[in-house]
């Protein structure tokens, strides 16, 4: 497969998460992925763009911007905001931290990213935004052994 690449913004509504999660997994197709693969894609980018929406604009708007590429198996995903940021990474990323507990949040998100990807990193400066790096790997002989 030629490598590929793919660029969305849009506003920070909880209405387009859904449109984020399906484009990036209709993008993702040429990779030949299994359904368990799609959905950990799918729910990955939910998480992010979910993140976006909650934290970085704190219900406000603001724009999101998903970016992905392709290489011969893998789909790298980038993720981007330029809202409230996160003043300590190390602990956001921790499982059951969240920043807002009166909200019922579990904390579970970018633990949730990191177990369903194969690669993840957050980048944050505090008050600047947010950049959420994960890659997928669908290679064809590690799944068909």
């Amino acid at each position: 497969m030629k490598n590929n690449y793919l660029k969305l913004e849009f506003l920070s509504l909880p209405e387009n998460q859904a449109f984020a999660r399906d484009a990036v997994a209709a993008f993702c197709l040429p990779l030949n992925p299994t359904l368990s693969q799609l959905s950990d894609v799918k729910t990955a980018v939910s998480e992010a763009v979910t993140n976006c929406t909650v934290h970085a604009y704190r219900g406000g708007a603001g724009i999101i911007t998903v970016e992905c590429t392709t290489d011969e198996h893998a789909l790298h995903i980038k993720i981007s905001d330029r809202g409230a940021g996160i003043a300590d990474v190390e602990e956001a990323v921790q499982p059951f931290f969240t920043t807002l507990p009166s909200d019922e949040r579990s904390g579970m998100g970018f633990t949730i990213m990191q177990t369903f990807m194969d690669e993840f990193s957050v980048h944050s400066k505090k008050g600047e935004g947010t950049l959420v790096c994960m890659s997928k790997r669908f290679d064809p002989e590690v799944e068909n052994a």
